[in-house]
C-alpha cells in the first residue's frame, strides 16, 4: 500500500468560494493509503510548494494528490516539485476540483460533494501507480515553417537568426502571403510592400532559410524533435536555379486571358507568369491549364526567347524527404466566399467588391494602377458604401457565414475609407456598421480620424439589400439610432467580408494530428499559458491559422513561435513522456488492430518464439516508446486486451470508477 498525501488547494476564493476545502481534505484523510492531508490558499505558490516538499520528507510519501486546477495548468508545476522532494514525478495525480466543481456548482453541498468524489477517484488510482522513468532522444536541428506570409517569414528569420536552418514551404509560386496584395496597413498607413519586401529579400538571402515554393507538405511521420516530412514541389515548367526572372517569356506569351488570381481575377495574366514585381523567389511559373505547349503541344514561344534555356516542359512534380525538430504552421486565412450572400448582389454587379479586392484597386501595382474606378465603366465613383460584418458575427442557425468577429475589418474598412476621402475628398463615403470594434494600440485614435479628421459618415444599422439599377446601386439599409430606412444611390459598395482558415488546414491538422476548432482555426494548448504551442508535441503556431488577427499581433505571434521553436532546437535531447503504450506479449493475438489505429505509427509486429509452445513462432505487437504519444488509442482497439498504457492502465481506470461509484 502506498503512503499517499492529499493537498486541497483553495484557489483563493476560486475553489473555496463554492467547496468547503476543510471538508473535502477531513474526508479523504480516511481514504485507504492516506497518511497526510490538508489544504491552502494557493497550493501552487512557493509556501505551498513547500508544504508538499516537507510533507514527503516528514511522513515518507510514496505518492501525493493534488486537488486543486486542471493539470493542464499546473500538473508539471507539481511533479517538478514532487521531484525536488525525492518522489518519483510519476506519482503524483491532480483531482481537478476547480474546473470540474466549483466553476460548475453554485451549490456548496453539491460542489463539496462532488470534490470529495473526485479526491476519491485520484487516491485509488495513485494507490495503484508506479514510478516511471521517461527516455530521451536526439533532436533535429532543423525547423520547418508551413505558410510563407508574414508569419511564416517573421518566424522562419527569427529562428534563422538564432542559427537554426529554416524551411519554408509556401504552396504559391512566391512567399509574400495576403499582406504582399494589401496597399497601406493601419494604424499607420505604413507602405504594406515597403514593410514586407525586405523581409522577403531577407529571407531570401539568409543561408539559414531555404524556400520550397509553389510546395505542399503531403505527408508528416514521427514526434517531437523527429519529425519525417514529404514535400511535394510542384512542377513549374521553369527551371528554378536558372531562371533570372527577366520577364522575356511573360512578355512574348500569347495566352494574354487567363485570370490572374493575385489581382483576384480583376485583370489578365499570361500562361507564363511571376506573380508580381518583387516575387521571391523570382522565377516565372508555367500555367498548365492554360499553356498551350502543355495541353496541345503546340506554342514553345516561351522556350525560344529564354536566353538561358530555363523552360522545361517536361518537368515533373518532386518529392523530397527532410527531418526537422520542430514545425510551426503559418497558413493564414481567405475571405470567405460570397456566394452565399446574394442580396448585396455581388455576383450581379462587378462593382460589388469584396474588402481584397478594394486593396488590388487602390494598390499602385494593382489592375488599374492605383486608380479609384468602377469596375463596369472605370469611371471614378461619387458614392462609395462599405459595408461591415458581412459573413462575421452571423446567427448560428442562419447555414452562412461565421458567428466569430472577424476582429480586422471594422479597422481596414477606416483606413479604406480614409484613403478615400484623402485621395478624393469629393468622393462621399458611408460605412453601415453593427459595432465599431478598435482593440488595439491607437486604434480607436485611428477610428475617430476617420469619422472627425476625413468626414467619413458612420450609420448603424445592416443593409438587408443591394439592387443594381442602371449604372447605380440601390443600397436599402436601415439607421438605427435615427430609426428609418434608407435607400442610398452608389457608385460602388465594398463589402467586409469574414475571414476563414485556408482551405489546407482541415488536411495539415490531419496529418500533424493537431487539434482545431469547430471553424477550422487551429487549436492552442492553452489560451494563455501555451498560446503558441499545438497540443501536438513540436508543432507551434503563427498568425491567422489560430484565429484572425492583425498584422502587429501577427508579427509578435510569429516571434514567440520563433522563440518556443529555439529552446527546443537548442537542446541536444528531449524527455519523452513515459506514459506510453505496451505490449502483453502472452496476451497479444497479433491481430493488427492496435497498428491499424495508431495515429502516430508507433506499433509494428514481430515473429517471437512462444511462451508456451516453444519452438513456435508468434506474431506479436511491439510499441515504439520514442514514437508513441500515449493517446491510449490502441488499448481501445486491441480485443484481448493485450495492449495497455503506463500511467493509465486499465486497472488504474476501473479502480478510479470504483472509488467513485462507492
Amino acid at each position: 500500500m502506498q503512503r499517499v498525501g492529499v493537498f486541497v488547494c483553495w484557489c483563493g476564493s476560486n475553489i473555496a468560494g463554492t467547496i468547503d476545502v476543510q471538508a473535502v481534505s477531513e474526508a479523504l484523510k480516511k481514504e485507504a493509503g492516506v497518511v497526510f492531508s490538508t489544504n491552502y490558499q494557493y497550493m501552487c505558490s512557493q509556501a505551498g510548494q513547500n508544504i508538499i516538499i516537507e510533507a514527503i520528507k516528514e511522513h515518507n510519501l510514496t505518492g501525493i494528490v493534488v486537488c486543486s486546477c486542471s493539470p493542464r495548468m499546473h500538473e508539471a508545476t507539481f511533479r517538478k516539485t514532487a521531484a525536488s522532494a525525492g518522489l518519483n514525478p510519476y506519482m503524483v495525480e491532480i483531482a481537478n476540483i476547480r474546473e470540474q466543481c466549483s466553476w460548475v456548482h453554485k451549490d456548496m453541498m453539491s460542489g463539496t460533494e462532488k470534490a470529495i468524489i473526485l479526491g476519491r477517484a485520484a487516491i485509488a488510482k495513485v494507490n495503484l501507480n508506479t514510478p516511471l522513468t521517461p527516455g530521451e532522444t536526439p533532436v533535429t536541428k532543423r525547423a520547418l515553417v508551413i505558410g510563407g506570409g508574414i508569419a511564416g517569414i517573421q518566424t522562419a528569420l527569427d529562428i534563422a537568426d538564432a542559427g537554426f536552418p529554416v524551411d519554408i514551404v509556401e504552396a504559391k509560386p512566391t512567399i509574400g502571403g495576403k499582406m504582399a496584395q494589401l496597399d497601406k496597413t493601419f494604424p499607420t498607413l505604413d507602405c504594406a510592400a515597403c514593410i514586407l519586401t525586405p523581409k522577403m529579400v531577407d529571407v531570401a538571402q539568409n543561408e539559414n532559410i531555404r524556400i520550397f515554393s509553389y510546395s505542399e507538405v503531403t505527408g508528416v511521420k514521427g514526434f517531437v524533435g523527429n519529425f519525417d516530412v514529404t514535400i511535394r514541389k510542384n512542377a513549374r515548367y521553369v527551371k528554378e536555379d536558372i531562371c533570372t526572372g527577366c520577364g522575356a517569356c511573360v512578355e512574348k506569351c500569347p495566352m494574354k486571358k487567363v485570370p490572374n488570381e493575385f489581382n483576384l481575377g480583376m485583370d489578365s495574366r499570361r500562361a507564363i507568369y511571376i506573380p508580381f514585381a518583387q516575387a521571391v523567389p523570382k522565377v516565372a511559373t508555367i500555367d498548365p491549364n492554360a499553356c498551350n505547349m502543355l495541353k496541345s503541344g503546340k506554342c514553345g514561344i516561351c522556350a525560344k526567347v529564354c536566353a538561358t534555356g530555363a523552360i522545361d516542359y517536361n518537368q515533373k512534380e518532386e518529392y523530397i524527404q527532410e527531418k526537422y525538430g520542430a514545425i510551426v504552421v503559418a497558413t493564414g486565412f481567405n475571405p470567405i466566399s460570397m456566394e452565399k450572400f446574394d442580396e448585396f448582389a455581388y455576383s450581379q454587379s462587378c462593382d460589388v467588391i469584396t474588402s481584397l479586392e478594394f486593396e488590388r484597386l487602390t494598390n499602385a501595382a494593382g489592375p488599374t494602377s492605383g486608380h479609384l474606378v468602377r469596375p463596369s465603366d472605370g469611371k471614378k465613383p461619387k458614392t462609395i458604401v462599405f459595408v461591415q460584418c458581412v459573413g462575421s458575427r452571423c446567427d448560428a442557425y442562419a447555414q452562412k457565414g461565421k458567428e466569430y468577429c472577424s476582429k480586422i475589418c471594422c479597422m481596414y474598412t477606416a483606413k479604406h475609407a480614409m484613403l478615400v476621402r484623402d485621395k478624393y475628398p469629393d468622393t462621399e463615403v458611408l460605412v453601415f456598421y453593427i459595432d465599431v470594434r478598435t482593440p488595439g494600440k491607437n486604434f480607436d485614435e485611428f477610428y475617430r480620424r476617420a469619422t472627425e479628421e476625413y468626414g467619413v459618415k458612420y450609420i448603424k444599422g445592416m443593409v438587408g439589400k443591394i439592387i443594381p439599377n442602371g449604372d447605380k446601386l440601390i443600397v436599402r439599409g436601415s439607421d438605427l439610432i435615427m430609426d428609418k430606412q434608407l435607400n442610398i444611390e452608389a457608385d460602388l459598395v465594398v463589402l467586409a467580408a469574414a475571414i476563414e482558415p485556408d482551405k489546407s488546414a482541415r488536411n495539415l491538422a490531419t496529418m500533424l494530428t493537431a487539434s482545431m476548432d469547430t471553424n477550422d482555426f487551429f487549436t492552442e494548448a492553452h489560451p494563455k499559458l501555451r498560446p503558441v504551442e499545438s497540443p501536438t508535441a513540436g508543432v507551434f503556431l503563427s498568425g491567422a491559422c489560430q484565429g484572425p488577427k492583425d498584422i502587429p499581433e501577427t508579427v509578435s505571434q510569429a516571434g514567440a513561435a520563433a522563440a518556443k521553436v529555439i529552446g527546443l532546437l537548442a537542446k541536444d535531447r528531449l524527455t519523452g513522456n513515459p506514459c506510453v503504450a505496451y505490449s502483453n506479449e502472452i496476451m497479444c493475438n497479433g491481430c493488427s488492430s492496435c497498428e491499424r489505429v495508431c495515429p502516430y505509427r508507433a506499433i509494428t509486429y514481430e515473429e517471437k518464439e512462444s511462451h508456451i509452445n516453444r519452438g513456435k513462432l508468434r506474431r506479436i505487437a511491439v510499441v515504439n516508446p520514442a514514437v508513441c504519444q500515449g493517446c491510449g488509442a490502441c488499448t481501445v482497439a486491441c480485443p484481448s486486451g493485450a495492449m495497455d498504457l503506463k500511467g493509465f492502465a486499465s486497472s488504474q481506470i476501473i479502480a478510479e470508477v470504483d472509488a467513485i461509484c462507492r
